[in-house]
């Protein structure tokens, strides 16, 4: 919701809860979308994220008795050891979470247990992602209704803060960011980092070493903050968000 203010802010038009149904080329060489709602718009260029299926058909896994998903994906174990216990398999492929840094991870558990004897499978836990719109998303760990679906919403604190960052100030500009944290209240853990902000691919990035090693919100408290930076928000926020 911050995001898609964000961006209408920026001129950009939305259209929820509707898909493209057909793509035609025009007689000028423009292209139509038609979209299910009825409603239809030319332009030069579409980019049209499709999403995708794993791309198992013609391995021959049925010849060799590797089981397969409904979507194509091969199911593996912890593993990632497949139905036939010599075919392992990492990556997309399984379904798991579909990002490149976790399958090197995947990748790495399988190296190192089945060939450096050293046991260990991959952690999918407080995961840090990024979605590189304009301005950015950054997330690790739970949602609100994850954390509060899992403790009891009275278990879980919100911390917020949505501003103008110093040089969009200066720079006499409107995008505003917004930071995010849910806190387990029975150990003060911090569950879930939440941001909206041009940099915040770059700052998830570490708020998921200091989750993976269970930081808590009176360590982040005790964080000295970066100034001027929309980071500092995240060890600078002491009264919780209404509820």
């Amino acid at each position: 919701e911050f995001l898609a203010e964000q961006m209408i802010a920026q001129g950009i038009d939305l259209k929820f809860n509707t898909n493209v149904e057909r793509i035609e080329k025009l007689d000028d060489g423009a292209l139509r979308a038609v979209l299910t709602d009825g409603s239809t718009h030319d332009f030069d260029c579409i980019v049209y994220a499709t999403g995708r299926n794993p791309k198992t058909k013609g391995l021959g896994l049925d010849r060799a008795g590797v089981e397969l998903g409904k979507k194509g994906e091969i199911p593996v174990n912890k593993r990632s050891q497949t139905n036939v216990p010599n075919i392992f398999a990492v990556g997309d492929v399984t379904d798991r979470v579909n990002l490149t840094p976790v399958a090197l991870a995947e990748g790495h558990c399988f190296a190192d247990t089945e060939f450096g004897g050293k046991e260990r499978f991959p952690d999918y836990e407080d995961i840090p992602t990024a979605v590189f719109s304009q301005p950015s998303i950054g997330t690790c760990g739970l949602t609100q209704e994850q954390a509060e679906e899992k403790y009891g919403k009275d278990q879980i604190v919100v911390y917020k803060s949505s501003f103008r960052p110093l040089k969009q100030t200066i720079a006499l500009g409107t995008e505003r960011s917004f930071l995010k944290l849910l806190v387990h209240k029975s150990d003060d853990r911090v569950v879930g980092c939440h941001i909206v902000e041009p940099a915040a691919g770059e700052v998830i990035q570490l708020v998921g070493v200091a989750m993976k090693a269970g930081a808590t919100k009176a360590d982040f408290d005790a964080t000295i903050g970066v100034h001027p930076t929309a980071a500092e928000e995240l060890v600078t926020m002491r009264t919780p968000a209404p509820s």
